[in-house]
């Protein structure tokens, strides 16, 4: 299996390599060039199968014989055995076309679990393999960061730096970071938002040198290995609802456009996907997008799925590739105009190939209230805001006609239980596993907006 850049000009690599490097050198995001089909018969034989064994066939074609077998199954079973649920993606019908895909039973409450857990498993074996040492730099607007650092803490050959924008992450989000002691877990609050942290977590790669002598990797879903581990459990939900003889529709909570883009890689490997629904809160780039066209640049505005609150969203230009017919020259130009103006605009063709398969809403906050509020009452199920934004896409859709829909739930409704309390009058506790960890001393660098500052801190702390 090899791995091209979205900007063209980078050679392909193999999959150990496109682990390590994250992003690209030429400051592109790693596709597959060419995208391992699933077969109908192949979907049939992986009926009955439980997660790790189906997340196994799944993700062997995309490691491309860089991990044996054997090793690969063993790192998957330890990557999902902590997860508090048989099922690790459990599916919750909720009405006769309608299911949640829960996604928040491993350590941190947060669908990033599903991929973060394998990811710290394979830098571990790729490292120890190589004799190398990792410095791994990471954005989060709430649940990757904790995700990350739960993967990676303490492991020899990794130290892990999160930015997150102070103040716009939740308690909980903050804690599950900020708590954890050891000594090779960094956290950085910048002051701005998350488009913020993820511009420097960019200008950090765009450093070559920087780059080369910390051997800087990422974890954000920048990193071609976490949507890998998300097409998994699109998988195992369509399998569960009849596929490869029943299509069906998933609704994402989108921000940065991993997740969704993950369910987009499925469709592409030959998931019988009839559409996917890009839920959007009031910052709704992806939503204006697909009523017009134009990629346009906002404000960011807080809302109550803070996790969400975004207006780059970095995964898009992996789909842009395809919207481009793969021309790296094509991509260049729109970003570059993005940059230069807050805005591009696709050509007629290419908005019509991505109405085909995607549909656009918003739900601002008081719908977000609404959707969780009716789920309460209709199911006596508690949702948290970002779940409610998919939710409330299906709602606006009317999908559930034609097919079934799954709407992903993405985190615990006790990371987000202000929100809950206020459209429920339910407040849920944490887990106890989670709870323990709220009352941790904790551990964090405030910064400002500095791509200096932000080097500096990084050439200081890690260990080469």
């Amino acid at each position: 299996m090899k791995y091209i850049s979205t900007r063209g000009a980078t050679a392909p690599l193999e999959f150990e390599d496109v682990l390590l490097a994250g992003l690209a050198a030429d400051g592109g995001l790693y596709v597959p060039m060419v995208w391992p089909q699933i077969s109908e018969d192949t979907l049939r034989g992986m009926r009955g199968l439980n997660y790790t064994e189906i997340a196994t066939r799944v993700i062997t074609p995309f490691v491309g014989g860089a991990v044996p077998a054997g090793d690969l199954k063993l790192m998957i079973q330890k990557a999902y055995s902590g997860f508090h649920h048989q099922a690790v993606a459990p599916l919750v019908q909720l009405d006769t076309q309608l299911w949640l895909m829960e996604l928040f039973h491993g350590p941190t409450l947060a669908f990033k679990d599903i991929a973060l857990q394998l990811l710290g498993h394979l830098f571990d074996y790729v490292l120890a393999r190589r004799k190398q040492r990792l410095t791994i730099i990471g954005a989060t607007s709430g649940d990757t960061g904790s995700a990350a650092i739960a993967a990676c803490k303490g492991r020899s050959n990794v130290d892990i730096f999160i930015l997150h924008p102070k103040g716009r992450v939740s308690d909980v989000q903050r804690k599950q970071m900020t708590t954890v002691p050891d000594a090779n877990v960094f956290n950085i609050a910048i002051d701005g938002t998350f488009d913020d942290c993820q511009e420097l977590v960019k200008a950090l790669f765009n450093d070559e040198n920087l780059r080369k002598s910390l051997n800087l990797g990422a974890i954000n879903s920048i990193n071609w290995a976490r949507l890998m581990a998300q097409i998994v459990y699109y998988v195992t939900a369509a399998l569960a609802l009849g596929a490869p003889e029943r299509a069906l529709a998933f609704s994402v909570p989108t921000g940065n456009f991993g997740n969704i883009f993950a369910a987009y890689g499925a469709k592409q490997m030959g998931l019988p996907i009839a559409r996917l629904i890009c839920a959007s809160n009031s910052n709704d780039i992806l939503t204006r997008f697909y009523e017009t066209g134009q990629m346009k640049r906002d404000a960011v505005h807080p809302t109550l799925s803070p996790s969400m609150d975004i207006q780059v969203s970095s995964n898009f230009e992996r789909l842009l590739f395809d919207l481009c017919d793969r021309k790296a020259g094509d991509v260049i130009r729109n970003l570059a105009q993005f940059r230069a103006s807050g805005a591009y605009e696709l050509t007629p063709g290419a908005h019509r190939k991505y109405r085909s398969l995607f549909a656009g809403h918003r739900a601002d906050d008081d719908m977000t209230l609404k959707a969780m509020a009716k789920v309460y009452k209709n199911s006596a199920i508690l949702v948290d805001p970002h779940t409610a934004v998919g939710l409330a896409g299906v709602y606006m859709g009317q999908y559930d006609q034609q097919y079934p829909v799954v709407s992903l739930a993405c985190a615990h409704p006790a990371k987000f239980s202000d929100a809950v309390l206020r459209a429920t009058g339910q407040r849920p506790q944490l887990p106890a596993r989670v709870a323990q960890q709220m009352g941790l001393p904790e551990r964090v660098t405030d910064m400002q907006k500095s791509y200096a500052a932000l080097s500096r801190f990084v050439l200081e702390n890690s260990r080469r």
